[in-house]
C-alpha cells in the first residue's frame, strides 16, 4: 500500500511499528526488507493540504501590490518578444547586454508570460508552483525515513519561514533554486537508501539546473549529498565511486550547457553578458557569480563587500539584528536536534538511513550558513532562503527524535527537548524586542506559552497523562512558531502600502530592524549613498515610484538621486530613507543640468507611470511621459530607443515604453558593454541615436566606473549633440538655468549630471 502523500508507489520503507518514529537500523540493503509500506495516519494528508493551502495564501495574497525587481522583470519581458533574448536572458529584446545571472528562471518565467500574457500573475504564477513543489517534496522526503509527524512539522517550519515567503512572493531567481535543490538533496537521499542509479543521477541533474539558476550557489549542498551516498550506500565501494562518477559526468553536462552553447556562439552575434569582465558565461561563473560573492573584490569580482545588505561578515552573521528576524529563529533547536540525533543513532550501521538524513541535512545547513556568514561579496539579506529547508528538516526529523527519547525511560534524555524548546523561547523574545514598536505583545505571550509548556512536558512526561503531553507539546511548537509566523504574515499584509514589507531588489519580512545599509524590512534602514539601483533617469526622473526625500526628519516630496532602488523598494533609513519609493541617495544628477541632493532631493518631478504593473513601480513605477513621447516621436527607426548607464535605468524604461532600451555598463556599472567602436557601429547602422551620460551614481559605481565608460562619455560630449530639456519637458526653463553652473548641496558641479545626447550617422568620423 502506498502512503497518501507519496506520488508513486516505492519500495517498502525501513520504518518502525510506531508511524511516526524514525527508521531503524537494518542489517541489509533495501531488498531485503519485507513487509508492507507503513499506512499513513488518516491526519497526514488534511495535515499536509492545510500546510499547503497556508502557503499559497502566504505566497500569494495581495500579490499584486508587491513591487517585484524591474532589473529581471524587463528581462522577463524582453524574453516574450524575442527568442534570443529568452534564451540569454538579456535585459533588452534588442540583445546588447544581459543580467547578471544566468536565464534559467528568466525562461520559466518567460515561458508562463508568453502562454498567458506578461503580468505580475502571469509571471510569479510558476515560482509559486515551484514553492509550494519546494515543500512537499521535502515532506516527501522526511516522511520517508522520520515518519508523517515529523515531515508534517518541516513543512510547516519551511512555509513559515519569514525571509522565504518574502523571496516566494518576488521573481528573483532563488524560489526555482531551492526546489531544484531541493530536489536534489531528497534524489540523493533515495538514491543512498535503495542503491538505484537513476535517483543519482537525477540528484545531479537537479544541481546542475540549480547553477543554471544562480551558478555556484547552486552547488553549495552538492559535497554532503554526494558525502553521505559515499560513505551510507549499502553498495560495494566499487559501485559507489563508478555511480558518482557517473552521476559527476551528469552533473557536468546539466551545468555548462548553457555557458558552452553561448560560448559556441560569435561575441558579435551575442549579447554581452552581465557581470563579466569580458563578456563571456565562463569569466560570469568564475568571476562575479563565483569565489567573487564569497571572496568579495572590486570591479565585478562579486559586487565588493556585501555589509551594506547583511551586516558584517563573521560566525554571527545569520544571527545580527539584520538577519536574526529572517532566518535564525530555529537555527539553535535545529542545531540542539542535529546533535541529539546524531547521539541517538549511536553504533548504527553504516547504512542507517535515520544517520544518513541527519548528516545530509545537517550538512546542508552547515555548509550554507558558513558559505553566508563568511561572504565578503554582495550578501542580500533574501540569499538566506537557501538555509530552510535544512532548519525545517532538522526540525522536523530530530524533533521527532529527541520527543521520542524524551518519552523514553532514559532520565539523560529528559532535559534535552525542554531545553532546546527554553532555548528557542529566549531567543524568540530577543529577536521580537529588536522590532520597537512591533507587535509589542508577541514576545511577553511567546515567553509565558513557552514556559508552561516546558513545565507541561516535565510534570506529564510519565504516567497516562498522554492528551496533557501532547497540549504541551502544542503549546510549545505554537510558541516557537509564532515569531516566524508574524514576520511571514506581515509580508502580505503590508505589500503595496506605505512602507509595505516588499522590495524586489532587497525583500525582506517583517519590521524594520538593524542598520541594512541598501537593505531593510518593511522601510528598512538605508545608507547615506542610498540604494543599489543606480538610478539616473533622463528628464529628471525618478526610479522606483513616486518618492519622498528625508532630511533631518523632514519629509520633502520629489526625492530622487542616484541610490533608488530598481522596482521601488520600500527602503529607507538615515540620510536617505524614502518610505513607499526607492532610497534616495547622494550625487543624484539627471539630465538637463539638474543635480538631485545629497538626501535625494530631485528637481524636475515625475511624469505619469505608463505601461507599469504592481505596486511602487515595481514593474515600470514612474518615469516621465514627456521624455518618453519624445524618444518615440524622434526614434526614427532605431533599433534601441535609448542607451542609459545601468541596468536598472534600462529596465525601468523598457518596462515603460516596452521597447528595447541599452543599458551600457550592467547592474553594478562596471561591465564594459558599451565601448567607442561599438557605439559609432551602432550609429552608423543607424540602430541608436539617444544617449544618456554623464552623473556619477554611487560615487560613479552605477553610472560606468571603468575606462571604457569614460571613454564612452568623453566622444559623445565631443561628437554628439546635447538635448535642451525644454525640447521635451513643459517644466519652467527658469528651473534648468538656476541649475546649470550651479553647485549642488554636496559641491558637485552641475557639468557632472546626466545629458540626453542626439547621435546621428554624421556624427561618426
Amino acid at each position: 500500500m502506498t502512503s497518501a502523500t507519496d506520488p508513486h508507489p516505492h519500495a517498502p520503507a525501513p520504518l518502525a511499528a510506531d508511524t511516526d518514529s524514525p527508521s531503524s537500523a537494518r542489517s541489509g540493503p533495501p531488498e531485503t526488507q519485507s513487509g508492507p509500506p507503513e499506512k499513513a495516519p488518516r491526519w497526514s494528508l488534511p495535515a499536509l493540504i492545510a500546510i499547503m493551502a497556508l502557503a499559497t495564501v502566504l505566497y500569494s495574497w495581495n500579490l499584486s501590490g508587491s513591487g517585484l525587481n524591474s532589473f529581471y522583470s524587463s528581462a522577463i519581458y524582453s524574453g516574450t518578444q524575442s527568442w534570443k533574448a529568452w534564451f540569454f536572458g538579456s535585459l533588452d529584446a534588442g540583445n546588447f547586454l544581459t543580467v547578471d545571472k544566468p536565464p534559467l528562471a528568466l525562461m520559466v518565467m518567460g515561458l508562463s508570460c508568453r502562454i498567458f500574457g506578461f503580468g505580475t500573475w502571469q509571471m510569479m504564477l510558476p515560482m509559486i508552483v515551484a514553492a509550494l513543489g519546494t515543500i512537499w517534496i521535502l515532506h516527501s522526503s522526511v516522511k520517508r525515513v522520520f515518519g508523517h509527524a515529523a515531515a508534517a512539522l518541516a513543512a510547516l517550519v519551511l512555509a513559515l519561514t519569514p525571509i522565504t515567503v518574502a523571496i516566494n512572493r518576488d521573481n528573483n531567481p532563488d524560489t526555482l533554486l531551492l526546489l531544484l535543490m531541493v530536489s536534489g538533496a531528497a534524489l540523493g537521499l533515495r538514491a543512498t537508501r535503495d542503491g538505484r542509479l537513476l535517483p543519482l543521477l537525477g540528484s545531479a541533474v537537479c544541481f546542475g539546473l540549480a547553477f543554471n539558476t544562480k551558478m555556484l550557489q547552486g552547488y553549495i549542498a552538492l559535497p554532503a549529498v554526494f558525502a553521505v551516498y559515499l560513505y551510507a550506500s549499502h553498495l560495494g565501494w566499487a559501485k559507489r565511486i563508478r555511480n558518482l562518477l557517473l552521476a559527476t559526468v551528469a552533473l557536468a553536462v546539466s551545468s555548462f550547457w548553457w555557458a558552452t552553447a553561448v560560448s559556441l556562439v560569435p561575441a558579435d552575434d551575442r549579447p554581452y553578458i552581465g557581470g563579466s569582465t569580458d563578456g563571456t558565461a565562463w569569466n560570469l561563473i568564475f568571476g562575479y557569480n563565483g569565489l567573487g560573492r564569497v571572496l568579495g573584490g572590486e570591479g565585478n569580482g562579486g559586487g565588493g563587500g556585501g555589509g551594506g545588505f547583511s551586516g558584517s561578515a563573521g560566525l554571527g552573521r545569520l544571527f545580527n539584528d539584520i538577519l536574526g528576524g529572517q532566518i535564525s529563529w530555529l537555527i539553535p533547536f535545529a542545531g540542539i536536534a542535529l546533535a541529539g540525533g546524531l547521539v541517538l543513532c549511536g553504533r548504527a550501521p553504516r547504512i542507517d538511513p535515520t544517520r544518513a538524513a541527519l548528516v545530509l541535512w545537517g550538512g546542508w545547513l552547515l555548509l550554507h550558513y558558513l558559505t553566508f556568514a563568511t561572504a565578503e561579496g554582495t550578501m542580500h539579506p533574501y540569499y538566506t532562503t537557501a538555509v530552510a529547508p535544512g532548519i525545517a528538516a532538522l526540525c522536523g526529523g530530530g524533533g521527532v527524535m529527541l520527543f521520542r527519547a524524551f518519552r523514553g525511560g532514559d532520565v539523560r534524555w529528559s532535559w534535552v527537548l525542554p531545553a532546546g524548546l527554553a532555548v528557542t523561547g529566549i531567543w524568540a523574545v530577543v529577536l521580537l524586542r529588536r522590532a520597537t514598536d512591533w507587535n509589542t505583545w508577541l514576545w511577553p505571550a511567546i515567553a509565558v506559552v513557552m514556559a508552561l509548556a516546558v513545565v507541561g512536558l516535565f510534570v506529564f512526561r510519565s504516567g497516562n497523562r498522554i492528551r496533557l503531553l501532547a497540549a504541551s507539546l502544542a503549546a510549545a511548537v505554537v510558541a516557537a512558531l509564532a515569531g516566524p509566523a508574524a514576520y511571514s504574515f506581515a509580508v502580505p499584509a503590508s505589500a503595496g502600502g506605505a512602507g509595505g514589507g516588499m522590495g524586489g531588489t532587497n525583500p525582506t519580512a517583517g519590521p524594520s530592524t538593524g542598520q541594512g545599509g541598501f537593505g531593510g524590512g518593511r522601510g528598512g534602514p538605508g545608507g547615506n549613498a542610498g540604494g543599489p539601483g543606480g538610478g539616473e533617469m533622463p528628464g529628471g526622473t525618478q526610479q522606483g515610484g513616486q518618492a519622498a526625500g528625508q532630511e533631518g526628519g523632514q519629509v520633502t516630496p520629489g526625492g530622487g538621486g542616484t541610490g533608488e532602488l530598481p522596482g521601488g523598494a520600500p527602503q529607507g533609513g538615515e540620510n536617505g530613507g524614502f518610505p513607499g519609493g526607492g532610497t534616495g541617495g547622494q550625487n543624484g544628477e539627471f539630465p538637463g543640468g539638474q543635480a538631485g541632493g545629497e538626501n535625494g532631493t530631485a528637481p524636475g518631478g515625475t511624469g505619469g507611470q505608463r505601461g507599469g504593473f504592481g505596486g511602487g513601480g515595481g514593474m515600470g513605477g514612474e518615469t516621465s511621459s514627456e521624455l518618453i513621447s519624445y524618444l518615440e516621436k524622434h526614434q526614427d527607426g532605431a533599433k534601441w530607443l535609448l542607451a542609459v548607464s545601468n541596468s536598472q535605468s534600462a529596465g525601468q524604461l523598457i518596462l515603460s515604453t516596452h521597447k528595447p532600451v541599452i543599458s551600457m555598463y550592467g547592474f553594478t556599472g562596471t561591465d564594459k558593454g558599451m565601448t567607442v567602436a561599438k557605439l559609432k557601429e551602432l550609429v552608423k547602422k543607424g540602430e541608436l541615436h539617444y544617449i544618456q551620460v554623464g552623473g556619477s551614481g554611487m560615487g560613479g559605481g552605477m553610472g560606468g566606473n571603468n575606462s571604457t565608460s569614460s571613454a564612452v562619455t568623453a566622444w559623445v560630449q565631443k561628437n554628439a549633440t546635447a538635448v535642451k530639456e525644454s525640447a521635451y519637458s513643459k517644466a519652467s526653463s527658469s528651473e534648468s538655468s538656476s541649475a546649470t553652473g550651479s553647485e549642488s548641496e554636496n559641491g558637485q558641479s552641475a557639468q557632472s549630471a546626466s545629458t540626453l545626447y542626439r547621435l546621428d550617422p554624421s556624427d561618426v568620423n
